[in-house]
């Protein structure tokens, strides 16, 4: 009974083995790639232009319900400008792949030489920063005692 219902399926399975399951793109299959993507392009204007047209009439509400338009868009201009002078007076374009890789690299290079570190401990830098640290840890939780405390000394309990 179970062979007899795997019959057809088996039977199935067989036309499409001949099939081949990864080919080149035909020029039909590139053709099809472009209309799909012209007719998404299409929509995509379609839509955008729909949404500028309920849009448009409430950034005009929301324009007329903000009393001080004119100087709040006014700052705004002047704070872009001043950001734009700070941005090519400091040089602060964004670094290239390429010097980022290579500072890392070369941080890596130190840190895993097993030198470096030794070096770093037997000068005595290391447990400076430890000692500076875990005082200032110390003083923190100290201050936060007293003010939980509310009292310098002690616990009040009356």
């Amino acid at each position: 009974m179970l062979s007899a219902a795997l019959r057809p399926s088996l039977g199935r399975h067989s036309a499409f083995s001949n099939r081949r399951l990864y080919s080149s793109p035909s020029e039909s299959t590139q053709k099809k790639a472009q209309n799909t993507l012209m007719s998404a392009q299409i929509d995509a204007s379609r839509l955008w232009e729909s949404s500028k047209k309920y849009l448009d009439p409430l950034t005009e509400k929301a324009g007329r319900r903000i009393a001080y338009k004119q100087p709040l868009l006014y700052n705004l201009s002047v704070t872009k400008e001043v950001l734009k002078q700070i941005y090519v007076a400091e040089g602060l374009q964004p670094q290239m792949l390429s010097a980022v890789r290579q500072a890392y690299e070369s941080i890596w290079d130190q840190v895993s030489r097993s030198g470096a570190l030794g070096k770093l401990v037997r000068d005595g830098e290391v447990s400076a920063w430890v000692g500076i640290y875990g005082l200032q840890a110390y003083g923190i939780f100290k201050i936060g005692e007293i003010v939980g405390r509310r009292s310098l000394i002690g616990y009040d309990l009356q």
